[in-house]
């Protein structure tokens, strides 16, 4: 977890220095929700390459063990219905990535949808309850699971993190933290990420502000830090 209302005091001191502007909390809950959700999407795609790239094998097993623990926040489990053998994901409200399905103690391996045509030609290769498998529907966020099958699964999934929320209360006219509100909500990302998260914040602030030389300043810091982690 990290402070909303340090990351925001972070960027206010930032971005009006040398008086460059004020973002208003209803901003910067938006700025905050899209770097969070962009450092979130990075992390997949920065395991993705650390697991296809040789190199030392010591220095990249490192990076995804601590790509790893920083996802394993987002981990969650859940019984999924089926109709008709196909599970809607999209019920489950935060689900973000598909992680395995499993049967008690029987996992369903995963196939391409040309597999699963070729799996039902004939019934010599349909699936068998002792080896289950399943297709992925990506466009519409769902599961089909292949010959016959339960009527309920659990599944394995990353959610999507918890929208933040800097709340406040009015105080002589002046936006004030109020940590006690019902939907107040800290970042769910790793401590690490504050840096990056105040640089991204800044840089989506860049835009509304008017001001090239602070998203300028930001992007490129961005960068440098992000080139620095995968060294």
């Amino acid at each position: 977890m990290i402070n909303v209302d340090r990351i925001y005091q972070r960027v206010l001191t930032l971005a009006n220095k040398e008086q460059r502007g004020y973002i208003t909390p209803q901003e910067f809950n938006i700025f905050a929700n899209q770097a969070q959700m962009d450092i979130f999407e990075q992390y997949f795609y920065d395991l993705n390459q650390f697991r296809r790239t040789p190199g030392n094998d010591t220095v990249h097993a490192d990076m995804v063990d601590i790509l790893e623990e920083k996802i394993s926040v987002f981990e969650q489990e859940s019984p999924l219905s089926l109709t008709n053998g196909v599970g809607a994901l999209s019920a489950l409200g935060d689900f973000y990535r598909l992680s395995s399905i499993r049967n008690g103690n029987i996992f369903f391996e995963s196939v391409s949808k040309k597999e699963a045509r070729l799996f039902q030609l004939s019934p010599l290769t349909l699936p068998v309850p002792q080896r289950p498998v399943y297709m992925l529907d990506q466009a519409n966020n769902r599961v089909r699971v292949l010959g016959r099958t339960p009527l309920t699964v659990d599944i394995d999934y990353i959610r999507t993190p918890i929208p933040v929320n800097w709340t406040y209360v009015v105080v002589q006219g002046k936006a004030l933290y109020n940590n006690n509100a019902a939907d107040a909500q800290d970042f769910e990302l790793h401590p690490s990420e504050e840096t990056e998260l105040v640089l991204k914040i800044l840089t989506l602030a860049g835009f509304t502000l008017k001001d090239p030389a602070l998203y300028q300043a930001a992007a490129a810091e961005d960068g440098k830090n992000t080139q620095q982690e995968k060294q």
